[in-house]
């Protein structure tokens, strides 16, 4: 297991950057997802507008107007935050990131260079103001310009990831009751941002997107189909850095044999020890390796992240190689909910989860939500295909009249 990015480099190439412990595998694997994800909505906008089935905007714009105070203020946050903490943590990189505490523990402490954050971002706000300045001129003039589709990526995956880390975050508080009182009692920024449900994440944030694609007239069916195909891919990346880090998201104890039709598999995708994970549970191992992450699964436990990931890929290989036979608008959503829903509910059967009563059934939240997915998934299927044949009889007739 590589907790943090310092830990590839040192066992890959063999060098020491101090300064990389503070970039968590997981959160790199996340950030990769989001790219993904934003890459392939970007393509499948621009497709969607070629055809006529999407638009993009006009906005209007101010040339050579008043320096925009809000723009100005928020650089020099930036500059603030690089000055105060960025800077801190490189420069002492090596003295922080003992192994002793943890990166995320350190990078949202109150410990780092504050009069070099007021001069960094001091400088840099008035640089911007000093640049936008030059630019004003005495009748600032007003105009409309077009955009296209595909430049809503940024703000749909800026909501994506407000809406999908309050979900994730309320999701995770409501599988796990106990965490809810110390979250609310002991509020801290690296509380909120550990613990985390992908599918409370995956439902806030669509009803977000959704809602903002409502309120700017986007198709939304035409929207979700654009979406999802990323949308299970960053699924199955941000799976990988769940199994790099070994953050806790592993299967139920493994003692059983590898039944010898898998003799091909390999020992450790049967059952994982998870060694040198970020949670830092298991017992202590003989060789310490990684300095404050010396410890593994014993026994050993369904590597469950694995499987997760070659679900995720099968899936978005399937719905990215039909999305432009499709003709129909919801069908690829329908397909990832039902995909996406068949497999959490298997897995769930050898994952670690929490179980609740639901109408007399011992389920976990994420079965449920599964379930729920692939009935909505089969509904919208069964809707939208019965809607695409009324639309062909009803023109049939009119051809035929």
């Amino acid at each position: 297991m590589y907790p943090t990015l310092y830990h590839v480099f040192y066992d890959w190439f063999g060098v020491e950057w101090s300064w990389a412990k503070m970039l968590n595998s997981f959160g790199f694997f996340v950030a990769l997802a989001f790219i993904a994800a934003s890459y392939t909505l970007t393509l499948e906008l621009k497709r969607k507008e070629s055809l006529g089935l999407i638009k993009g905007g006009v906005r209007k714009v101010i040339v050579g107007g008043a320096p925009n105070m809000m723009d100005i203020f928020f650089s020099g946050l930036m500059g603030f935050v690089l000055g105060w903490k960025v800077i801190y943590l490189l420069v002492n990189s090596a003295r922080l990131f003992n192994g002793v505490n943890s990166p995320q523990h350190i990078i949202f402490s109150k410990s780092g260079y504050p009069l070099l954050g007021l001069l960094v971002g001091g400088g840099y706000a008035y640089y911007r103001y000093f640049t936008e300045k030059k630019k004003q001129l005495p009748q600032p003039e007003e105009k409309m310009e077009t955009f296209s589709a595909g430049e809503y990526t940024g703000t749909i995956t800026f909501l994506a990831a407000i809406g999908g880390l309050a979900g994730a975050k309320l999701f995770h508080l409501f599988e796990n009751p106990a965490e809810l009182r110390e979250f609310f009692t002991h509020p801290s920024l690296e509380s909120f941002i550990s613990g985390l449900t992908v599918y409370g994440g995956l439902i806030v944030g669509s009803i977000v997107v959704l809602t903002f694609a409502r309120m700017k007239k986007i198709p939304l069916l035409v929207l979700s189909d654009a979406a999802t195909p990323g949308m299970i891919l960053a699924y199955g990346i941000g799976r990988m850095g769940c199994h790099t880090s070994g953050d806790g998201d592993w299967g139920i104890e493994n003692l059983s044999p590898k039944p010898g039709w898998l003799s091909w598999l390999p020992d450790w995708a049967w059952s994982y020890d998870y060694p040198n994970n970020v949670n830092r549970v298991g017992e202590i191992m003989s060789s310490d390796q990684y300095p404050g992450y010396g410890t593994h699964l014993v026994p050993g436990v369904f590597p469950t992240p694995l499987y997760e990931i070659v679900a995720a890929v099968a899936i978005f290989i399937f719905l990215w190689s039909i999305r432009k036979r499709v003709k129909v608008a919801g069908v690829i959503t329908a397909l990832y909910l039902i995909f996406n829903g068949l497999e959490r509910f298997f897995i769930e059967k050898i994952r670690v989860n929490n179980k609740f009563d639901f109408l007399g059934v011992q389920a976990t939240q994420a079965e449920i939500i599964a379930v729920l997915f692939m009935i909505g998934g089969a509904v919208l299927l069964y809707f939208s295909l019965r809607k695409r044949k009324a639309d062909s009889g009803t023109f049939h007739s009119k051809t035929t009249h």
